[in-house]
């Protein structure tokens, strides 16, 4: 707790010192104690706060009580994102010293619209995060107004976070030559996916991954890997393709750092579906599904975020304000993660949330804690 509260001191008041009633750590503390607790209304986290006052202040004195919902709203639209994010950072950069990670880390990075920030025709939120898939956790965000805007925003985003020695995922809209340069030039790798929005592209790696006798040489240089799971009652097959044979791709010399290309085809329910890639990686088959299969953590992150969160249903109006609950949100998800709770019987995050509900008295110090 101590730890936390010295996160908070980096986020900047920029008010009259001498008006101040409330403290910003005293708003934010009531803002990430609110939403790990099933909280998510501005309404319900003043009658949350006033309720637990005694358990807010073995942390801060609230010498001034609780301030109204629209005092936690405005206070939240005037801190810089930036700040919060700094925080949630430091806080997350103690799990990286627990983990002594020894796999390279797998950055995926994805765009999501907050669906209720919005009113007439004003466009909502568009959040392109950069989520950690072995720490489970959100490396930093960029905010754009529309999903078209992602290219612009990823080598912003890029720019703010550290992805040395990490492989980078991206969907299609980000599988840009600028991109590509841009995660080298930090000394990561990227795994980008490609679709027809690069026509000449993908023709030219479809039609390569259609002929069998190029299937088999892969086989036989090892860099092929098959995975077989059961979903939902029925089998998932997935197999894995690699190879550095991309010296004749029209235009590979555009992509900065490219030695590979690969396939994967997954088979469910009788359906058959075939993606494909560009990588910086030399073939590592293993490494290759990893991080293939490691772009879907942040595509749970987003369900999460509407499932277990409820962010679509959320009307906040204010940009800044809806960008900072986005990034508590996310930070909430990863304290979720970290926490066992019954023995660790209790693995949706649905359920840890409203059992931290039932009795934030008993769970909120040990979730603060993790």
């Amino acid at each position: 707790m101590e730890e936390l509260m010295e996160m908070l001191e980096c986020i900047e008041d920029k008010r009259q010192q001498s008006k101040i009633r409330y403290p910003i750590k005293e708003i934010v503390l009531i803002v990430f104690s609110c939403t790990l607790s099933n909280v998510d209304d501005w309404e319900d986290m003043e009658m949350w706060a006033n309720h637990y006052i005694d358990l807010l202040r073995e942390y801060l004195p609230y010498e001034n009580g609780i301030p109204s919902h629209d005092t936690i709203q405005r206070v939240m639209s005037m801190i810089a994102p930036a700040y919060i994010q700094q925080a949630y950072n430091k806080w997350t950069s103690l799990l990286e010293k627990a983990e002594k990670e020894k796999l390279k880390k797998i950055i995926a990075i994805d765009g999501k619209t907050m669906r209720g920030n919005t009113k007439n025709d004003e466009k909502p939120n568009h959040i392109v995060s950069a989520w950690n898939r072995e720490g489970g956790y959100s490396m930093g965000q960029q905010r754009v107004d529309e999903k078209s805007n992602e290219i612009t925003a990823i080598p912003k985003l890029l720019e703010k976070i550290n992805i040395k020695n990490s492989v980078v995922t991206i969907d299609a809209m980000g599988t840009q030559t600028v991109i590509a340069e841009k995660i080298k030039s930090k000394k990561g790798d990227y795994v980008l996916a490609v679709k027809e929005n690069h026509k000449i592209l993908f023709e030219e790696i479809s039609l390569y991954f259609e002929d069998a006798d190029h299937l088999k040489k892969i086989k036989d240089k090892g860099n092929y890997y098959r995975t077989s799971e059961k979903n939902h009652g029925s089998a998932d097959v997935r197999e894995y393709y690699q190879t550095n044979s991309i010296s004749w791709l029209n235009g590979n010399e555009k992509w900065k750092g490219i030695k590979s290309m690969g396939m994967v085809i997954r088979k469910h329910n009788g359906v058959t579906e075939k993606r494909y890639y560009i990588s910086s990686l030399n073939p590592d088959i293993k490494l290759f599904s990893r991080a293939v299969r490691g772009h879907w953590s942040v595509e749970s992150m987003h369900w999460q975020l509407d499932v277990t969160f409820k962010e679509d249903q959320n009307h906040t109006l204010d940009k800044t304000a809806a960008e900072n609950q986005n990034i508590i949100r996310k930070w909430c998800l990863t304290t979720l993660k970290q926490a066992v709770f019954m023995n660790g019987k209790v693995k949706s995050m649905r359920q840890k949330r409203m059992i931290v509900s039932f009795s934030p008295v008993k769970y909120l110090d040990y979730a603060l804690s993790l």
